[in-house]
């Protein structure tokens, strides 16, 4: 952000910064916002960071208020989650265990303290009268031996009951997901604070969902809090005889403390920074590193033999980086390595409990063999007792964050979505689509979100039952948009759109859909099975694998499939669900035999990574599949009477193209259909409406033959495709 003091000494200042030592800081005042910047180079990195203006300040009562309204507003989201966990089967007494082993461990420390404790006091005993009672230290032997075995037991129990919880958790947590995912429309899935929210809500640590970690979080900071109190009563009451004792432990507990408190940022000033690079050679190092690696970039490496060019260009820039050629987390690193003020505080500390227990046995001396093992007692305590303060306050310290997420969760399903559901249903009571939908666009506007120019401006046009309507035009004319419109994965800002009479915005959004097949230019092939794809056209799930091999003959993909590796089973871009690990292909043992990966693989089952690659035109006739299969299956059921089709010939050569022209009348029967086109094709000599579109608009409209006799722009592009093929 610039402003008149910095003007004319900006650049210079720039310059003159880049050329200090990297260790410099510069410092940036933003006079308009009386903000304070602090740059400093280091090596290719640039960090900027502001401090924050309160830091010190004591908060006040409103500003403590405010940091925890996440937490105060997340508690109803959090007792839902409660309840909804207790009603998953079989979950109630996998919590009992859980919570009853998570107690139980807490407070074993104590009993060993206690345990410990009283072999303290025995040898005290022993001291003064030099006896010792066998059977007694017998039973604080058998004692430690059992909080040994309960540990055990106990751990097993909390880990079964914690993975059974989990699975079970991220079971429920999953379909809610799913859910919540699925019933999003396009424009609001494609909002940028959606995406956060789904980000935010979507956290699975190793396995560990944002509903298990709440759950397990909140469980801990009630058995860490339980074993504090345990091991704080325990410890007392084992010293309260001795003298200095209560103070010596208050000295070791806070020499092992401190040093792990110190790791939290409540002992740090917040900050807000920013790392970037303008070194030009580092991101070009960077883009080259990226480049060898990526498969789909191997092709045109290897075709253009581009493997000596590539290696010149990077040790150029290597080179010319030397020993700037480092991450910013190794900067960070090698930064964090240096002596620190706290480092030297944590030092000090670790000498405490020595010195003060030193202290105390030569004031009596004829209590140093007590003083010992004291020592031994509160330094074996004060380890596990700074651990427990440290976890827990590094449960407490994100607990806002972490409910948060939890209120996340829910609010998933609360997402409106932009295009609002409509109340009428569609076709109404007796009413047939069997013949086809009437199509109107009165006066329709467009443009999609976050842009400022319009897609479509002022379209009308008016499509009869039955009747098939062909657009063409040049690219980003809006002939997509216009189908994308009638599907409504979005709402025009201007005009109406009428379907069987009706305005498109009063209709239920599924039978509406239900009522239109569709198949778009941008389609997509599903992470599934070529036989789910094509299956997917009919999402009723009515239609059978008679169906799914008459909807591939009917797209033209038949023949490819057949020679698939796994015919229609076969996955194209199939989830990443194998893992394996061992010497590489063609590896020796000592002994010179073959040892390998290949051959667990083989026994696996695993196949070759290397990828069937097909045409584009080959993908395009899966989509179409998938279209017609919508079609046979609704077929029978009179369901479509609306027939969308957008470029699904681009891929296709000029002989697979007519083919599919002739399936696509013959699927049309008495529906109703628009195909649009940037090829004029057979389709265009029998269709009843053809508009020609440009980035104006409609610019012509009518039959092919009177489009032809009217001398325009559908005439002169049509006589230049033709010459084509002459």
């Amino acid at each position: 952000m610039a402003n008149d003091e910095k003007g004319a000494s900006g650049a210079a200042a720039k310059s003159d910064a880049q050329q200090d030592d990297p260790s410099r800081a510069k410092i940036e005042k933003w006079k308009n916002e009386g903000r304070i910047i602090k740059h400093t180079r280091m090596g290719v990195w640039d960090q900027y960071v502001e401090v924050d203006p309160d830091a010190g300040k004591v908060p006040t009562r409103a500003a403590v208020v405010k940091k925890y309204e996440s937490v105060i507003g997340a508690v109803p989201y959090v007792a839902r989650m409660v309840k909804d966990v207790f009603g998953i089967p079989g979950c109630k007494l996998q919590a009992v265990l859980y919570v009853g082993a998570s107690l139980g461990t807490a407070v074993l420390p104590a009993a060993t303290l206690w345990f410990q404790g009283q072999l303290v006091k025995m040898m005290e005993v022993a001291i003064e009268t030099r006896t010792i009672d066998t059977h007694q230290l017998l039973l604080i032997c058998g004692g430690r031996l059992a909080c040994t075995f309960a540990h055990i037991v106990l751990y097993n129990i909390l880990t079964k009951a914690e993975n059974t919880l989990n699975a079970r958790i991220r079971r429920w947590f999953s379909l809610h997901q799913f859910r919540a995912y699925a019933r999003l429309d396009q424009p609001t899935f494609g909002r940028t604070e959606v995406q956060s929210q789904l980000s935010a809500s979507s956290d699975d640590h190793f396995g560990r969902t944002v509903v298990w970690q709440t759950l397990k979080m909140v469980m801990e900071i009630v058995s860490t809090t339980a074993q504090l109190g345990a091991e704080s009563f325990v410890l007392m009451n084992a010293l309260r005889g001795q003298s200095d004792g209560l103070l010596l432990a208050v000295v070791t507990m806070i020499s092992e403390t401190v040093p792990l408190l110190t790791q939290f940022d409540v002992f740090s000033t917040a900050t807000a920074w920013a790392v970037n690079t303008q070194n030009m050679d580092y991101v070009k190092m960077c883009g080259w590193r990226k480049a060898v690696k990526q498969e789909k970039h191997r092709k045109e490496i290897v075709a253009g033999n581009l493997a000596e060019y590539a290696i010149s260009e990077f040790k150029t820039v290597t080179d010319r980086l030397g020993d700037d050629d480092r991450t910013w987390y190794e900067v960070v690193w090698s930064r964090e390595a240096n002596v620190s003020a706290w480092s030297v505080v944590k030092d000090v500390f670790a000498h405490l409990p020595q010195i003060a227990f030193t202290i105390s046995a030569f004031r009596r001396p004829a209590s140093m063999p007590e003083s010992l093992a004291a020592l031994g007692l509160v330094q074996s305590a004060a380890s596990t007792f700074a651990w427990s303060i440290y976890e827990l306050v590094s449960r407490t310290q994100g607990i806002d964050q972490q409910l948060q997420s939890v209120r996340n969760v829910y609010e998933l399903a609360n997402i409106p979505n932009l295009v609002p559901d409509g109340t009428v249903s569609f076709p109404e009571e007796g009413e047939s689509i069997e013949a086809g939908i009437a199509l109107e666009f009165r006066n329709v506007s467009f443009k999609y979100p976050d842009t400022e120019n319009y897609a479509l401006r002022d379209i009308s046009f008016r499509l009869l039952p039955g009747q098939l309507c062909v657009i063409v035009g040049s690219n980003g004319a809006g002939k997509s948009t216009i189908l994308k419109l009638i599907v409504r994965l979005y709402d025009p800002q201007e005009g109406a759109i009428f379907i069987g009479g009706h305005d498109i915005r009063t209709l239920k959004l599924s039978d509406l859909r239900r009522a239109i097949s569709v198949l778009f230019q941008d389609y997509t092939h599903f992470p599934l099975s070529i036989r789910d794809n094509i299956a997917l056209g009919d999402p009723s799930g009515s239609g059978d694998d008679s169906h799914v091999r008459q909807a591939a003959r009917l797209g033209g993909a038949e023949a490819f499939i057949a020679k698939m590796p796994d015919g229609y089973e076969t996955y194209l871009e199939r989830p990443s669900l194998e893992y394996s690990a061992g010497p590489q292909e063609g590896s020796k043992s000592l002994l010179g035999k073959p040892f390998d990966i290949t051959a667990v693989r083989d026994v696996a089952g695993m196949k070759s990574t290397v990828k069937s690659e097909l045409s584009g035109g080959q993908m395009q006739r899966l989509a179409v599949a998938r279209t017609f299969m919508r079609s046979i299956v609704r077929e029978e059921a009179s369901e479509v009477g609306l027939l969308l089709f957008d470029e699904p010939s681009a891929s296709l050569d000029p002989a697979a193209e007519h083919d599919l022209f002739d399936r696509l009348r013959e699927l049309r029967g008495n529906k109703s259909m628009v195909f649009s086109s940037h090829r004029f094709g057979n389709l265009t000599r029998h269709s009843d409406l053809i508009l020609y579109m440009d980035e104006s608009g409609i610019v012509e409209s009518g039959t092919h033959d009177s489009l032809l006799k009217a001398e325009g722009e559908y005439a002169r592009l049509w006589r230049l495709q033709a010459q084509a093929f002459v």
